[in-house]
């Protein structure tokens, strides 16, 4: 079972790691995976991911508090507005609008809710 757990972990790592380049794959979500996975197959996996530089201080404010940094929170608005915007662009259908526009609106009201890290 800790194979397992460790190869999910890994795969959450990479899939985070796409998602740093592509708008539409959630990095943060993968991150946060990656390590519930760690946590219950490799110390050593789990601890480098809580003391990476750059994601360690994100997953660490989360698991502490439920806080998501302001700078993270501008990211995330920034691309949601960026995403929803080249779906006006590109003429996507005012029905998928409306869905796009619903789901989008809960998540950055759920972003935005959470406490500061």
């Amino acid at each position: 079972m800790q194979y397992l757990w460790a190869g999910l972990g890994l795969l959450c790592v990479a899939l985070a790691m796409i998602g740093v380049a592509l708008p539409l794959l959630p990095t943060v979500p993968f991150l946060l995976l990656a390590a519930f996975f760690f946590a219950r197959s490799s110390s050593r996996l789990h601890t480098w991911l809580l003391t990476h530089r750059t994601f360690g201080p994100l997953i660490v404010d989360w698991q502490s508090s439920g806080a998501i940094r302001p700078a993270a929170k501008k990211a995330a608005t920034l691309s949601i507005a960026a995403v929803f915007g080249l779906s006006v662009l590109i003429s996507v259908p005012a029905h998928v609008l409306l869905i796009q526009a619903v789901t989008l609106g809960a998540v950055m009201l759920f972003i935005w809710t959470r406490p500061n890290g």
